[in-house]
């Protein structure tokens, strides 16, 4: 990942219905949620929830497929993983001793305290 790409995810997070969008579909795991219970759990209006759904997913960070009828919007974890190490990757460089907040060393910490 590079600075233009980090930036421009951070752009379309930048909004507070898209970041609210994005969380949810977080919350959704790998089920993923059609629009209408999107719209519904957010109670954003399905024009203004279009228009948001198709710049998260034109930046990378929504994916969506089709299941019948309907269109299922995912959160690309994996994207938001690589920002997270790319916001991390220098990391107390500076400062021999300090903890490491690096995306592996976050990672082992939640999986003890869980």
């Amino acid at each position: 990942m590079n600075d233009k790409e980090a930036v421009s995810l951070f752009d379309a997070l930048a909004q507070e219905s898209r970041l609210a969008i994005f969380r949810l579909l977080v919350r959704g795991g790998s089920s993923g949620m059609n629009a209408s219970t999107v719209a519904e759990r957010l109670s954003i209006p399905a024009p203004t929830l279009s228009f948001h759904l198709r710049t998260l997913c034109q930046c990378g960070l929504v994916d969506v497929q089709r299941k019948g009828r309907f269109m299922i919007y995912r959160a690309n974890i994996s994207l938001v993983t690589e920002l997270t190490g790319f916001l991390l990757e220098n990391c107390c460089a500076e400062s021999p001793g300090e903890p490491c907040l690096s995306p592996e060393v976050v990672q082992d910490r939640k999986e003890k305290t869980s």
